[in-house]
């Protein structure tokens, strides 16, 4: 059932990311651009499993666990960016996110020694020691919309476009033990007690959703959400969602936001799932 939802949330994605986002550009109205920038900061928690599969012949590969608890002592670096251009009820967007953790807490949980079809899955609960994890990440989107209601107290948009993730991982861990088993050629297959690996995943998908914004009565005060939905193939899944409060200024609006983002792959790939959820804080200049 999962599956069928993803690959149909795909086919819905890439199909309006190509219509909305081309009738935006063709159907700008004259009553001229406005312009948005704002630079946020968004300090996420990061959790997830990575894959590092498949594994070499003879040898494993590490199923890993990042500890979301050590987040602030781990991030390194965080640049987030966002920008939209409108004409009339048309708008086009793009925002801009690098994060790089480092040091992160986690755990191997399993280890694969089969390359082939049916995985032995070695369960590492008994004898792992921990794992270190480096997380570094690009997160880019861009999409166009349409204000399906267009008021001055309320605004609510319809948007579709694509999402890209470039993201490399680096862990090393330490067991109790080597970790030993049979291959898929009958051979014996191992895992060192200790060591490391590193690989990198870059996703595209296409994506759909919704946003919104509503006063509160005839207050600068306002109400501010967005969600998207969307996927590549049928191996990658991702979602985004966003809500918060701002005030509105004359030179634009300061915003405090709960942000959400989650990926998950199938197959071999280096995500298994990954989310990041926290408090973002910007300012919106207009111009």
């Amino acid at each position: 059932m999962a599956n069928i939802f993803k690959r149909t949330a795909v086919q819905i994605a890439m199909a309006a990311a190509l219509a909305v986002s081309g009738s935006a550009m063709a159907q700008a109205s004259a009553e001229g651009w406005q312009f948005t920038l704002a630079p946020y900061v968004w300090l996420p928690t990061v959790s997830g499993k990575l894959n590092y599969g498949p594994p070499p012949v003879g040898g494993g590969s590490a199923r890993v666990e990042v500890d979301p608890n050590n987040y602030f002592d781990s991030l390194d670096m965080a640049a987030m960016l966002t920008g939209t251009a409108r004409n009339g009820r048309w708008v086009i967007g793009t925002d801009v996110i690098y994060l790089h953790f480092s040091g992160t807490e986690g755990k191997v949980q399993s280890v694969d020694l089969n390359p082939g079809s049916g995985p032995i899955n070695v369960s590492t609960s008994s004898v792992s020691a921990g794992a270190s994890s480096d997380l570094k990440g690009t997160v880019w989107t861009l999409a166009g919309g349409y204000a399906v209601v267009a008021d001055p107290k309320a605004n609510l948009e319809v948007i579709g476009g694509f999402r890209y993730l470039g993201l490399r991982a680096e862990t090393n861990w330490e067991l109790k033990t080597t970790i030993t088993g049979t291959g898929p050629d009958g051979r014996s297959a191992t895992f060192g007690r200790q060591g490391g690996v590193s690989k990198r995943e870059d996703v595209w998908a296409g994506i759909v959703g919704l946003r919104g914004r509503a006063n509160f009565g005839d207050s600068d005060w306002f109400a501010r959400g967005y969600v998207d939905v969307g996927g590549g193939g049928s191996s990658t899944f991702t979602w985004q969602g966003l809500a918060g409060v701002g005030y509105a200024f004359k030179w634009g609006d300061l915003n405090l936001d709960y942000r959400y983002l989650y990926y998950s792959q199938n197959d071999d790939k280096l995500i298994d799932n990954i989310s990041f959820g926290g408090l973002a804080l910007g300012a919106n200049f207009r111009f």
